[in-house]
């Protein structure tokens, strides 16, 4: 899922984002894609507290009236530089040999009726179930859907988390159907403990090929 260092600086480049600059990042999804960019960020080696997600969506920022704009900003090309922190994306065998050692706790973001095997994957080549060993936790319970898609406050995401048998003060990761959502619990727990994500990058999309 992740983009190549090389391709990473263009992108960034392209938008005219300096290694200086302090970013916050919006959507309007249903998916949250904004903690995803939040943690790619992280990867390549932004300044963790130069980095935000905004708390709620465009709509929320909508419907309290607050400045918009429909001009499309000016954007001088940057010179942005990357430096990969390998230690927050896991791969397929690093995920295989925790199942035998235990090493790290390893959350599931996708539904609970995915997670059991209960519901078809949306991608036909998939097939069914949990990886072994992982723990349930679906993303929109740490979310205030009804209250512009707000995340939860820390000691209610502190109950959430131990409710679901997670010991925060442990190695924890975190996996989805893509790596997209698992971005999401990776920002709970960042706020609950100041960790940075720990992603398997592949998730379900690759362990749970056919």
């Amino acid at each position: 899922m992740l983009p190549s260092k090389k391709e990473w600086e263009n992108i960034i480049s392209n938008f005219g984002i300096d290694n200086s600059d302090h970013i916050v990042i919006y959507d309007n999804s249903d998916v949250f894609s904004s903690c995803r960019v939040w943690y790619t960020f992280l990867f390549f080696g932004h300044n963790p507290n130069l980095i935000s997600v905004l708390d709620g969506n465009f709509e929320k920022w909508k419907n309290e009236k607050r400045p918009t704009s429909m001009q499309i900003k000016k954007i001088n090309r940057s010179n942005y530089t990357a430096s990969k922190n390998s230690q927050l994306v896991l791969n397929k065998d690093q995920i295989n040999k925790n199942i035998i050692n235990n090493k790290f706790q390893l959350i599931d973001a996708r539904s609970a009726q995915r997670f059991l095997g209960l519901q078809p994957e949306p991608r036909k080549e998939l097939k069914t179930g949990n990886i072994k060993g992982s723990k349930n936790l679906p993303f929109q319970e740490l979310v205030n859907i009804k209250e512009g898609r707000t995340l939860k406050k820390k000691e209610e995401l502190i109950k959430i988390f131990k409710e679901r048998q997670i010991l925060i003060d442990q190695e924890i990761a975190f996996t989805c159907g893509s790596g997209v959502t698992a971005c999401i619990l990776g920002l709970a727990n960042s706020l609950i403990n100041g960790k940075k994500p720990i992603i398997y990058d592949g998730s379900w999309a690759e362990y749970g090929l056919k």
